[in-house]
Formats: C-alpha cells, structure tokens, sequence
C-alpha cells in the first residue's frame, strides 16, 4: 500500500475489497446484498430440479412482458356441453386439437365432453378422431393426438340429471389428480340459449363453478345472448348469480379473427391512417356481412330469429364500435369496453325506419348453376312466417369525429357471394381540375378490410390510365395475410379458447355491450313486426331492391364486395 494513503481511506479499500467478495460469495448461495446499511437478506431461491416444492417458480415462458413466443395456457381443462353439435365437432374440437399441435396448451390439458348419448370415454376420444382429421387446420400428429387423447373424458346425460352432474364432478377430481388440471376449468355452453340457464344452475347446485383456492372456473356461452333486451338483462341476472361478470366469456368469433384484431393496429400504430378517420374525410361506413348458403337444416333455431338478431346485434354492431371508437388507454379488456360502449351509446337510429331500415327474404332461383328454393319453401318453415334473411340498417353515431356518417349495416343468405368486410368511403375530391370525361371512370377513394375469406387489406385510388389522353380511373393496392407472413392466420375458435384458457378478456363482448346492443335493435324489430312483410330477392343476388333505394336516397350506392 503506498504512504501517500491516508489509514482511513485505505481502511475504506480493504473494507469496499472484502465488501465485494462477501457480496459476490452471497450472491453464488442466493443470498442479496441490501447496499445500505452491509446486512443480507435471502432472496428467492432459484427454481432447482431436486427441491420438494416449486412454489417460487415462475415460468418465463407466460410472463406478460415477453412477446418473443405466444403465451401458453397453464394447467386447464375445458367441458364441453352439447359436444354433438356441428359447431364442436367443426370448430371446437379442432380448435383444441391446433393449440395443442402449436404447443400452446399444456401437456395435462383435458377434454370433457357431456352430451346425450351412450358412450364410453373411447367412443367420445374417436369422435374428436374424426372431426380434427377432417376441420383440424394443423397436420395431424400422432404423438400429439396420444398426449390429448390420455385427458379426455365423457359423461353420458341431460341437463336435468343431478346423477350426470356428479359423474362430471367426480371427473373434474380424477383429472385434478391423473392430469394435473390444479382445479383450473372452463365450461363451455355450446347449447341452445334455452339451457343456458339450466346449465349454470346446475353447476351451481353441483359445486362446480366453485374454483378450489388458488384456482379459477369459468363460463363461455354462444350467441345469440337473448332475443331482445328484456329476455338479455333476465339471462345475465341468472348467469353472473353463478359466475361472477369477469368469469363470463361471451364467444363472438368475429373478434377473434385477425383482421378485426388487425383494425385496431391499422388505426392506432399508424400515423397516416387516424388523421383522416373522421367526418371531415369519411362520407360514408359499410359494414357487409354476406353468405352465399340458405338456412340448410337449421330452420328449427334460425325461424323467429332472422338475419338482424342473427348477425347485426352481435357481429355487425361489434365491427361498427370498433370502427368507430376512440383510441383506447391501453389494450386491455377494460380500456376497449369503455371506448366501444361510448360508440355504441352514441348510436342513433334513423327517424324514419321504413325508409331507414330494409328487411328481405330470399326467393327461389338460380344460384351457382344449382337451383335453390326460397326461404319459404325450406323445410320446417311455416308460409306465413316473417322472418328476415336479409337486413339493412342506417345508423348514425353522434359524437364530434363522426356526426352526420352514416354507417350502412348489412348482412343476408343467398347472396352473391360469401364475404365480409368494413369499408370506409372518403368524400371526393373538393375540386377537380381535369374535365368530366377524364374521371367519368373514377370513384370514391376507400380502404376496405376484408375480414373473411381472404382476410386482408384494400386501398382504392384514383391513377391515370397510361395512354397520351388524361384519363383516371380506381386502382386498388392489395395487402393479404398469406402473402406478407409465413405464418397462417388461426382460426378465430383457436384464439378465443386460448384466451379463455389465459384470462385474457380484450376480445369478449361484455354484458354492458350485448345490453346496449339490444337497445339498438328492439326497436327496429319492434317496427317491422307491424309494418308488412319481408320484401322479396333472388337468391344470388345482392338483396332486394328497396335495399338499393334506401341508399340511392341518400345519393350512394352499395359497394359490390
């Protein structure tokens, strides 16, 4: 040590020298240092194979803050009620299978399916066999379908048997112990809305919606939630008496397509786009919701429902809010319902519903060389009947970005095609410098997502035509999921049980929407129930014609998809 060191100071650097090496031995036994007053304190052990417990391990691979994988659910299991039904065995079952072929399930993850039929755990595991090797979207993998096919279980029943709810209990445990669930279930009611309320009071009664501490249960119920707003506000009274609100997962798949997903990236991380999203760019919103298929054999569920209780209140509505809203705080399940509830608060209805609103049936003619009936002529349906398979609806929202857009709603069977998509029309141009001639061609600049089946994007513009005359006419510049990523877009079914699974409310409607909704379309449907009949389509076509008149009034035109 040189002289020139005064005592104290090199005190200090034995003192700073030995302080670091205990520090450094602390920190290789796991211990901290707490850098104030030279005492130790234990930190969290790390997680180590050989201990007894793993209580103080935290898996890296679900920390919210780490974006470089997707998030994996952690131990779960999901019962499926009407585990029969076509939406099950084309949508559900393969939904779970494609998680578990992504590695986004975990590895005790189990499958109970409860129906009325007499079958033992085989025949229900060779049921999901079939429907995922038929809808699934992944390959099939053989060690994969073994892994998922040790969790699942059947219980044989009807949703009045106490005995069947006891066997489901008494599964629920086996599981818990045999797969390693930790009491972590979802049950979702792919049923009827008649046995909603019978389905929650039983697992009530049964002690299933119980979560033991530590762990959750949760619910997730179809569409349509209610016929009307009276028949939704009983129905939610009875489901949260069981589940608490946030307990409640309401399935509309729309959300969770990635188009729909991709509407709020396009709005709010992008500059260049928000600018323009209001009424002082925007003439008109047409939000269009077509299928090219009839009733098929539902006629039992879709008559006395109709197209607008079908579609509008739930879907259609749900995409307008999202247009519309305001940029939420942050992105979280709270944040988004306050923004939408505002949109759909602010919804108006036009003073006059005959002229604002359209209601139509499709009539028998050709359609894709084939030649269908008309909706009157199905199977199971009475002549009389008014029930719409087509409905238009003008709506206005009163807020200061969009007051006096109108937003065009639309959906219908037996249309020109199947599609659906949100297109937001600008106005034109204030002043054009070329001559009539030169843009006679040219139409309103739009941007139009296309959320189903060729999920993407569509910019439309005005461009000269090469040729020495000035000539302008549209162009459309295309963005398409299966050309700009490598990866394919999941089925919606997929990201919403996964959601359920983590927690994750952001794409669930929640009751104070589906209330609201009503709210909009009671009296609409009220209206038509006195006033005529459904007006008369082709099938093939695009609806009828007092459709198209409803818009020529308003001098616009129905955007062709």
């Amino acid at each position: 040590m040189s002289e020139g060191i005064p005592q104290t100071a090199e005190q200090e650097t034995k003192g700073t020298k030995e302080e670091k090496e205990a520090r450094a031995a602390q920190e290789a036994a796991g211990v901290e240092q707490t850098g104030v007053s030279g005492t130790a304190e234990a930190a969290p052990a790390p997680y180590r194979a050989d201990t007894d417990t793993d209580t103080d391990f935290s898996n890296p691979l679900r920390d919210p803050r780490d974006r470089r994988l997707p998030m994996i659910a952690g131990p779960s299991g999901l019962v499926i009620f009407g585990v029969t039904g076509d939406l099950s065995r084309k949508k559900l079952m393969p939904a779970v299978y494609d998680l578990a072929n992504r590695g986004l399930l975990p590895p005790g993850f189990s499958l109970v399916g409860f129906a009325r039929r007499d079958w033992e755990d085989q025949d229900f595991a060779q049921v999901v066999h079939d429907a995922v090797r038929e809808h699934a979207r992944t390959p099939f993998r053989e060690e994969v379908w073994q892994q998922l096919a040790e969790g699942m279980r059947f219980i044989p029943g009807d949703f009045d048997d106490d005995t069947a709810f006891k066997q489901l209990r008494s599964a629920v445990e086996e599981l818990d112990a045999s797969r390693g669930t930790s009491g972590n279930y979802a049950f979702y009611l792919s049923v009827p809305p008649k046995f909603f309320p019978k389905v929650v009071q039983q697992l009530k009664k049964h002690k299933l919606a119980d979560a033991p501490e530590g762990s959750w249960r949760r619910a997730v119920i179809e569409k349509p939630f209610g016929h009307d707003l009276g028949s939704a506000e009983e129905l939610n009274r009875i489901v949260h008496d069981v589940f608490d609100p946030d307990q409640v997962f309401r399935i509309d798949h729309y959300l969770g397509k990635e188009t729909v997903q991709n509407l709020l990236a396009l709005r709010f991380a992008n500059q260049m786009f928000e600018p323009i999203w209001n009424r002082s760019y925007v003439d008109h919103v047409q939000i269009t919701m077509a299928e090219d298929i009839g009733i098929g054999g539902r006629a039992g569920y879709y008559d006395g429902i109709g197209a607008a209780r079908d579609v509008i209140q739930n879907h259609l509505l749900q995409l307008m809010a999202l247009t519309a809203m305001e940029e939420p705080a942050a992105f979280d399940a709270s944040s988004l319902l306050t923004e939408k509830l505002k949109v759909l608060k602010a919804v108006r209805l036009p003073q006059d519903l005959g002229q604002g609103t359209v209601r139509g049936q499709y009539a028998a003619a050709w359609q894709g060389g084939t030649k269908v009936r008309g909706y009157l002529e199905e199977d199971g349906i009475d002549q009389s009947s008014t029930t719409d398979t087509y409905a238009a609806v003008r709506l206005q929202v009163d807020n200061r970005r969009w007051a006096g857009v109108p937003f065009y709603l639309r959906t219908g069977k037996r249309l020109g095609r199947r599609v659906t998509e949100i297109a937001v029309v600008f106005q034109r141009a204030p002043h054009s410098p070329f001559d009539s001639t030169a843009t006679e061609e040219l139409g309103s600049n739009a941007i139009v997502i296309r959320v189903q089946p060729d999920e993407g994007m569509t910019v439309r513009f005005g461009s000269k035509v090469p040729g020495t005359s000035m000539e302008i006419r549209d162009v459309t510049m295309d963005f398409a999921y299966g050309e700009s990523f490598t990866e394919s877009s999941p089925e919606a079914y997929e990201r919403l049980i996964l959601d359920v699974l983590l927690g994750d409310a952001n794409l669930f409607p929640r009751h104070q929407e589906v209330e609201e909704s009503w709210k909009i379309l009671d009296p609409i449907e009220q209206y038509w129930a006195t006033h005529g009949r459904p007006a008369q389509y082709a099938s093939g076509s695009w609806g009828p014609e007092e459709a198209d008149e409803m818009l020529a009034r308003d001098g616009r035109s129905w955007r062709r998809p």
